[in-house]
């Protein structure tokens, strides 16, 4: 059936937006741009908070928020599977035309979240010691990350909600209310930042607060936006939610991605463990570095969202020309836009970096590095569209298996780089790593999609 045309039954069955569709620029480009606003105002949420901190002039400070951004990006970001697997179930159930389903997911990852979040929150004091225990920043460094800890860990829930709702709206291609929900929550994160962290100088403590209230914001009126979108005809009862084959489906793709997810953050968590024996004013400049490191990583998520969207919905209509058009286009634009922000960050990476800290020891490291930093959205741009292709498509074990190849790729060059260039052989393994993920990931392709679509 073409799209746009409508069949309703009691299944649930809506085939609006199903089957044959042509995947153009404009189409991209409708899901790319809004989402790639909304996710920038996710580093630019990290900008403000370390110039926040930056500002005051203390490298332990500095170190200790780094610190703790470090420890929470193991925690959620290895959650993150809730907003992945949503996203690829949603899409290819938009794809089949089946809204019932779309809603099934989503409840499913509700559950799963608000469940995690509590727990996150119950077990928050091992989590702290072993975090500190992993990086052994220093006494100094570490006090100012246990402040930072207990206020923001209280957000745990309302954080992994915001994962299953991002992952509804972009499933069903919805990037403008994405774009509102992540702008809302990145918003009043940055406002209170500034606010509490600066102006009545509450510092660190200021910084994780105003994170805190953001994702309770933004969990609170995404949810009520999604749920009363709902159609009604199409509402799932408990025992579809709680389908065996469906949660054994759902927790299969948690469970690969959530070990892609982690060995991703022990990749950084890795890197900030060994930029520790450099210092505290090497670790302060490598953080400042990571910050433009996230900002071409937001930059191409983007374009990775489209081809998550476009590529599900393509296998769930069982159209191949759709998937064949939808990975040559993003791809152009990835690399197009890789190209322009390595150059953007050549010209102006050293000035980015006065912006982000006034320690004149911090800024006098950062200039010597800033080159590496700036490649990282070339050899990255691969990895990151591959990501969208594999979520999309639901290829969990891929995505997983040759996470774990790049990793040991990673861990040799580390070991080979590092005692001999030191802190430049820690930016080089970076970038080898991020270039190894993509390819890996690229040589996948040709047959998983030959597998996929011979099979429908």
């Amino acid at each position: 059936m073409q799209a746009g045309s409508i069949d309703r039954d009691g299944s649930g069955l809506d085939r609006q937006g199903a089957g044959a569709f042509h995947v153009t620029n404009r189409l991209i480009l409708s899901i790319a741009v809004p989402m790639t606003l909304g996710f920038l105002t996710t580093p630019l949420l990290g900008l403000v908070d370390t110039a926040v901190i930056g500002r005051l002039g203390d490298a332990t400070l500095l170190a200790g928020l780094a610190v703790g951004a470090v420890v929470f990006d193991l925690i959620f970001v290895t959650f993150n599977f809730l907003r992945s697997a949503t996203t690829g179930l949603v899409a290819q159930a938009y794809g089949r035309g089946d809204r019932r389903e779309e809603q099934t997911v989503f409840w499913r990852s509700m559950i799963i979240a608000l469940t995690a979040g509590v727990a996150t929150i119950a077990v928050s004091p091992l989590l702290l010691w072993a975090g500190l225990t992993l990086l052994d920043p220093g006494e100094a460094v570490a006090a100012v990350t246990r402040t930072y800890f207990l206020w923001r860990i209280l957000a745990a829930p309302a954080s992994l909600a915001n994962y299953a709702i991002l992952g509804y709206v972009l499933g069903r291609g919805q990037a403008t209310l994405g774009l509102l929900l992540q702008t809302l929550i990145n918003g009043v994160n940055i406002v209170l930042s500034i606010t509490l962290g600066l102006y009545l100088g509450w510092g660190v403590a200021g910084v994780a607060i105003a994170t805190l209230t953001g994702e309770l914001v933004g969990a609170l009126v995404g949810f009520a936006i999604v749920v009363s979108r709902f159609d009604p005809t199409a509402r799932p009862a408990w025992r579809e939610i709680a389908e065996r084959a469906g949660l054994t489906r759902l927790f299969a793709l948690n469970r690969d991605i959530m070990i892609r997810s982690f060995v991703l953050l022990a990749v950084f968590l890795v890197m900030t463990r060994v930029g520790t024996a450099f210092g505290p004013v090497t670790l302060a400049a490598n953080a400042v570095l990571m910050t433009i490191f996230l900002v071409a990583g937001y930059y191409l998520d983007g374009l990775a969202n489209a081809a998550e969207q476009l590529i599900g919905r393509a296998i769930g209509a069982a159209y191949r020309p759709a998937f064949e058009r939808t990975l040559k286009m993003t791809a152009l634009w990835s690399f197009g836009l890789a190209t322009l922000t390595t150059l953007g960050f050549f010209l102006f990476g050293n000035a980015l970096v006065d912006l982000l800290t006034t320690a004149p020891d911090v800024r006098a490291v950062a200039y010597g590095y800033t080159p590496w930093a700036a490649l990282t959205a070339m050899t990255g741009a691969l990895a990151f569209l591959m990501d969208g292709v594999f979520i999309g498509a639901t290829w969990s074990r891929d995505m997983r298996n040759m996470m774990l190849a790049a990793f040991a790729i990673y861990v040799a060059a580390l070991c080979a780089l590092v005692p001999v260039f030191g802190n430049h052989g820690l930016w080089a393994a970076l970038n080898l790593f991020l270039l190894c993920r993509g390819l890996l990931l690229w040589s996948r392709v040709p047959r998983r999609a030959a597998q996929t679509f011979a099979a429908q």
